[in-house]
């Protein structure tokens, strides 16, 4: 039977509109998931459903994910202004305890610079399917992608997931192509350029100082993920001190999505 939330509420913080979720129940440790780009709090509902009992679980959306939207200004959203509505949202639900940041993809760059701008908030970091660049695989991925009409939708979503996504359920699969097929074009647009700023963008440890991450930090990388190399991962474990890597049988970069045996391995990290 699905978890029902403790809270769920919408937020205006600044110029957007971002909608929440809490799990469990106050005085629990706490943990609080952070999508990648294009997913929504979604994601975790499974997550929730093996943890709520024993953890208070913050899930939200940002701009651009789920029913999060930018209400003024431009559509962009900077990873500056991620970390403060991330930050803000943490204060304004109360979450003010040391933090078990859980993060896919580009959410572990925002919980990453998040760590290192409130280093007394954060308890634990896992960041899964992150690395430190784009590899040959995303950037052909991203370019095939540009070149591709915003009215087809569907061959979008299509490239995206014979690229990194063969390994998910055929349900996900169908998913994720309804939801480019109903994306406003706004949204659209901003993916787009969020694949702009990928293919510019200097390595991580250029752009954030990862050497001040001084929490426990676990990598998390599926075997089969295509577009986040091991070479990579090691390079980024070793910019963190002490950090872990864990690499994921028979996941892709999906991870829990691809195979449900991860939230054993979830399970291990936050007992440990």
């Amino acid at each position: 039977m699905p978890v029902k939330p403790v809270t769920k509420n919408m937020i205006t913080i600044g110029r957007f509109r971002i909608p929440y979720r809490v799990y469990g129940q106050e005085g629990s440790e706490t943990l609080v998931c952070i999508n990648g780009i294009q997913q929504s709090m979604a994601i975790w509902l499974d997550f929730v459903q093996r943890f709520s009992h024993q953890y208070r679980i913050l899930l939200f959306d940002f701009p651009h994910q789920g029913k999060g939207c930018v209400i003024s200004g431009p559509q962009e959203v900077s990873l500056n202004e991620q970390v403060d509505i991330l930050d803000q949202l943490l204060t304004a639900t109360g979450f003010n305890e040391e933090l078990i940041l859980c993060s896919a993809s580009w959410g572990g760059v925002v919980a990453a610079s998040f760590t290192i701008h409130h280093p007394k908030r954060t308890k634990k970091l896992i960041l899964a399917g992150i690395g430190t660049k784009p590899n040959q695989r995303m950037i052909e991925t991203i370019t095939n992608g540009m070149k591709l009409p915003m009215e087809n939708r569907r061959e979008i979503a299509e490239t995206l997931i014979e690229s990194f996504g063969e390994n998910l359920p055929d349900g996900v699969k169908t998913v994720i192509t309804r939801q480019f097929e109903r994306m406003e074009s706004d949204t659209l647009g901003s993916f787009y350029k969020h694949g702009s700023f990928i293919l510019a963008s200097e390595p991580l440890q250029k752009v954030i100082d990862l050497k001040r991450i001084t929490c426990r930090t676990i990598l998390l990388r599926g075997e089969h993920d295509t577009i986040i190399d091991s070479d990579d991962l090691n390079l980024l474990a070793a910019e963190i001190m002490g950090a872990e890597v864990r690499t994921i049988k028979g996941a892709g970069h999906f991870l829990h999505l691809e195979n449900d045996k991860l939230m054993d391995t979830y399970e291990d990290i936050l007992r440990s």
